[in-house]
């Protein structure tokens, strides 16, 4: 199996076996009790144990699929893969409605490794859109896990890495390519992709991109897509422009819904009414009397996550923040720090946590609220997997009451309110609030030459060559 990516390489597949299993079963407790390679024992909540899970041998797969299911030790299967598994494997097209932590990932990465072992074929034949880098990587290890006994291939190809050693993977063959819209749109277009007898297209998480404006590049995409393929659609959302789509590509689709627009029976939740200028101390105060384990902040800025992050990691917290400025290679080493316990904060943006899935994260925090109802859930799920329970806080403003009704619709009734004994909340805001403002951008010094008085007449009009460095930097994108 070759990953194609510089940050899995030499990383031995069994050393991630236990984080797979919380990462593709998240609301299976899962303990392995017999030596590193031998599998484990799921063992489900009450709550959990009905006709919808399923044992993985029911679905036939085929026996190196089900050879590579059998050594990470799965056995039951989770809803959304119990009803999904069986209809990719009859060839149907699938739109898939499941919130994080479902385990939508193996719902088809395996009938996908399941059809590419029919026949041997060593070009791509499916192909997996992923909004984000984290999100790509998170599928791209799975199909490493399941598919460690087929010889099967995949690569990932996204942006904020180097162009030439993907190309240079995809020359070597791989049947499998899990890809950002960005990057993907440059192979196609410098022809170092070949697309044409694609079998299998799978959108993931296709509400984010929406949100990220990726819908037109999909569209440019799948110009260059034969129609003769199965396309799988999962979203945790169905906003129009997703449901449009969805019209355009599938053919006579079959919809699986699972958990959809539901918050986990796990998650306690709290709204902190608390002045803008005061969200930050009352944090700190929050964190500093609360007994967390691992938390995850979500704020709404790149901006706003860097400088909270920084505020935490001053104040003594090991923190680190995820947000899209960063490189990948930083990117990954804050993802990775999450899981290991290295950080025990981490604060990012909705868009930057796309595939974080750390089983024992105790507390989601909100420091900003979230534009809808949907993200709320989809940000809370993070907490109260692997049946344990987890805490939702949400720092709300004045300005926020619409949203706050929006949520408490959702979830079916008021969210308590909470306040801090002995905390100040009387505090005047500064004549302007300061926290997190970025500073005045001060004028550059004029340079104009000695002589320019003169030539007040005349325009200086500069410009980039159309492949300067400086232009090409300034146009590329993750």
């Amino acid at each position: 199996m070759d990953y194609g990516s510089p940050a899995l390489h030499g990383i031995s597949i069994t050393a991630n076996i236990d984080h797979l299993i919380k990462l593709l079963y998240p609301d299976i407790s899962y303990i392995n009790s017999g030596p590193r390679n031998t599998p484990g024992l799921f063992l489900m909540p009450e709550r959990s144990k009905k006709k919808e899970f399923m044992e993985f041998n029911k679905f036939n797969l085929h026996p190196r699929v089900a050879a590579g299911v059998t050594a990470a030790g799965y056995t039951l299967s989770t809803p959304i893969q119990a009803q999904a598994i069986p209809l990719v494997m009859q060839g149907r097209d699938v739109m898939g409605l499941a919130q994080t932590g479902t385990g939508k990932t193996a719902a088809f990465v395996l009938p996908i490794l399941h059809r590419l072992m029919q026949r041997e074929d060593r070009h791509v034949r499916a192909l997996v859109i992923a909004p984000t880098r984290e999100l790509a990587e998170q599928i791209n290890e799975a199909i490493g896990v399941l598919g460690k006994r087929t010889g099967l291939r995949s690569v990932t190809v996204y942006g904020g890495v180097s162009f030439n050693p993907q190309a240079s993977n995809l020359r070597r063959g791989a049947e499998i390519v899990v890809a950002c819209p960005g990057r993907l749109l440059d192979h196609i277009g410098q022809g170092t992709i070949d697309l044409s007898r694609l079998e299998v297209l799978v959108l993931d998480e296709a509400d984010h991109m929406f949100d990220m404006g990726f819908l037109p590049d999909i569209r440019r995409i799948l110009k260059h897509l034969t129609s003769r393929r199965q396309t799988l659609l999962f979203s945790a959302t169905m906003p129009d422009d997703i449901r449009n789509l969805a019209g355009d590509i599938l053919k006579e689709p079959v919809t699986v819904r699972v958990g959809h627009n539901s918050a986990a029976e796990t998650v306690s939740h709290a709204l902190y009414p608390v002045p803008q200028h005061l969200k930050t101390s009352l944090l700190l105060e929050l964190l500093r009397r609360t007994d967390t384990k691992s938390v995850l902040i979500f704020t709404r800025t790149k901006h706003r996550a860097k400088r909270l992050g920084e505020q935490l990691v001053k104040t003594g917290y090991r923190a680190a923040s995820l947000q899209g400025n960063l490189s990948q290679a930083r990117r990954q080493d804050a993802m990775n720090g999450f899981r290991n316990g290295t950080f025990q904060i981490l604060v990012a943006t909705d868009i930057a946590a796309r595939g974080i899935d750390v089983t024992q994260v105790s507390h989601v925090v909100n420091y900003d609220i979230p534009g809808t109802a949907d993200a709320y859930i989809h940000r809370i799920g993070r907490t109260g997997r692997a049946a344990c329970n987890g805490d939702a806080y949400t720092l709300v403003a004045g300005d926020d009451t619409d949203m706050v009704q929006a949520i408490e619709r959702v979830l079916g009734g008021p969210v308590e309110r909470r306040t801090l004994d002995g905390f100040d909340y009387g505090v005047a805001a500064p004549r302007k609030d300061s926290e997190f403002s970025r500073q005045a951008h001060q004028p550059a010094p004029s340079r104009k030459p000695a002589g320019a008085a003169k030539n007040a007449g005349t325009k200086n009009y500069s410009f980039r060559p159309k492949n300067s460095p400086a232009r090409n930097a300034a146009a590329k994108h993750w």
